[in-house]
């Protein structure tokens, strides 16, 4: 199995830090984020990792390498615009594989088991992990019930950006740059996507203050 980090976003609203550094190589608890999910990926059994980037991607490259570091194989996707979360995956497709694969936001922390997608077996088009509304999104993305995931109903959890998907979920996409919003919300009218409400620690590193949040949970 294998899985996905999306790092092709521009970071914009973690700038000047992402004016000459791209976002997941910014530091928490002395190490790049990426590092933090490769780490715990690699840790879950999972070897083969495919990267996309766009903004400064080539200091992803520089930093990362091919992933022997990590006792990992890295495979690159590059964007030469950023194409989304759809588009990114779409293009990422050739080197997923067939067989149903892992992703995860890029610009998250969390501490949740991905070892557990080993013995998962993907019923529907895709499995979201959901989370507690955080304070900045305080509405919530979906609507979970017996284990079936929703775009309607009360209340609503967020979108943790931890998912599992089958390519079959791309099967009408074109290549270019669109959100995989609209392919999950027309999988849940045929109840084709599971998900899961997750406890654990979760969150998301999207602005200068939040990486302060961070890099202090981690000391303590």
């Amino acid at each position: 199995m294998r899985a996905m980090i999306l790092a092709a976003g521009r970071g914009e609203r973690m700038r000047p830090l992402t004016d000459t550094c791209p976002k997941p190589l910014l530091q928490a608890g002395g190490k790049a984020l990426i590092e933090h999910h490769i780490e715990r990926l690699v840790n879950a059994g999972f070897t083969e990792i495919i990267i996309n980037h766009a903004w400064l991607g080539e200091k992803i490259e520089q930093t990362l390498g091919d992933g022997s570091h990590y006792g990992a194989t890295f495979f690159y996707s590059r964007e030469t615009q950023a194409l989304e979360t759809g588009g990114g995956i779409y293009q990422a497709l050739p080197l997923l594989g067939n067989a149903p694969f892992l992703v995860v936001n890029g610009d998250i922390w969390c501490d949740y088991p991905f070892a557990r997608f080993h013995h998962f077996h993907l019923q529907g088009l895709a499995h979201l992990v959901l989370v507690d509304n955080p304070i900045q999104h305080p509405s919530g993305d979906f609507y979970l019930e017996n284990a079936t995931v929703s775009p309607q109903g009360e209340p609503r959890l967020t979108f943790s950006g931890i998912a599992y998907y089958h390519p079959i979920l791309f099967k009408n996409c074109t290549a270019g740059k669109f959100s995989i919003v609209p392919l999950l919300l027309e999988a849940m009218k045929n109840q084709q996507v599971s998900g899961e409400h997750y406890h654990g620690k979760w969150l998301d590193i999207g602005t200068p203050e939040r990486l302060a949040l961070l890099n202090a949970l981690i000391v303590v």
